[in-house]
């Protein structure tokens, strides 16, 4: 006898998904401001999916961007066939050295130029990835998104990084279990100079913690100290000798002299904390 069972539903099926399709279809047409993460990858998926052509991404390449994000977004863009701009932006003078407010400085300056792209290309709209867990985070750069009136189609049907992970498993983004990442800046100290050899330091040596299979971390740069921030696991990983050697010597290939663990271990925007 043969037993027939019922396929599980997809997850594109769920009420939050059918209501990020209908809010785009209403916006008519988009660019969605790809950065290569997880949420704007699924934005960019689904207003593909959803507008074809009227969906356009675009993604700023800047020195304070790590050069592998800015692969993965073309990647995804080639992927998915759908129309894809670069635009090469320097350092901004406002953010030179690293202002506390810099996330809504940066944020005013690039949506600024990327609006002017997506005008200029007839979109009616440009959005962005943020979503429902964004509002419970240190966020200063929502101001500026709201201020230029871009649109974040996640956060406006209320989607959080649960669900963005779940649709984007289904619908085979290879981002769909990548961890979060945020610019370079947040590896430095406020109002420091904002020096190009440090942002490639630092994005040498956290491509080779990842390399040596750490997942979410961070390298906080004090000049030629690197501290590293990563989650318990990591943490016991680096308390073996053999492994703790293997960073050590990695960090200082990348120009660091001094290389110590934060034993309070990953924590977003820990600059942002006042001690």
């Amino acid at each position: 006898m043969v037993t027939v069972t019922a396929e599980s539903p997809s997850p594109l099926d769920e009420p939050g998904y059918r209501d990020l399709v209908e809010l785009l279809r209403s916006l008519g047409s988009v660019a969605v401001a790809c950065s290569g993460g997880l949420d704007s990858s699924l934005l960019l998926a689904a207003a593909h999916a959803t507008l074809g052509e009227r969906a356009l991404a675009l993604t700023a390449m800047t020195p304070y961007m790590a050069s592998w994000e800015i692969a993965e977004a073309r990647e995804l863009a080639a992927m998915l066939g759908v129309r894809h701009q670069v635009l090469e932006l320097p350092l901004a003078a406002e953010i030179a050295h690293n202002p506390p407010d810099r996330c809504y400085r940066c944020k005013l300056k690039l949506f600024s130029e990327l609006k002017a792209v997506a005008t200029a290309e007839g979109c009616a709209w440009l959005a962005d990835g943020s979503n429902r867990d964004d509002l419970h985070d240190y966020r200063p750069g929502m101001r500026a998104l709201r201020e230029l009136e871009i649109r974040s189609p996640l956060l406006e049907v209320e989607l959080g990084k649960a669900e963005i992970r779940r649709y984007a498993q289904a619908l085979n983004l290879p981002v769909w279990n990548k961890p979060a990442y945020a610019c370079l800046l947040t590896r430095l100290p406020h109002d420091a100079e904002v020096r190009p050899e440090l942002l490639r330091r630092v994005e040498a040596a956290e491509r080779a913690l990842l390399a040596l299979g750490f997942g979410t971390v961070r390298v906080r740069c004090h000049d030629d100290l690197a501290r590293i921030e990563v989650d318990r696991a990591g943490q016991a990983r680096l308390l073996d000798e053999t492994v703790a050697d293997q960073v050590v010597a990695a960090l200082t290939d990348c120009g660091f002299r001094h290389v110590t663990l934060d034993m309070r271990g990953y924590r977003r925007g820990s600059f942002n904390v006042v001690t």
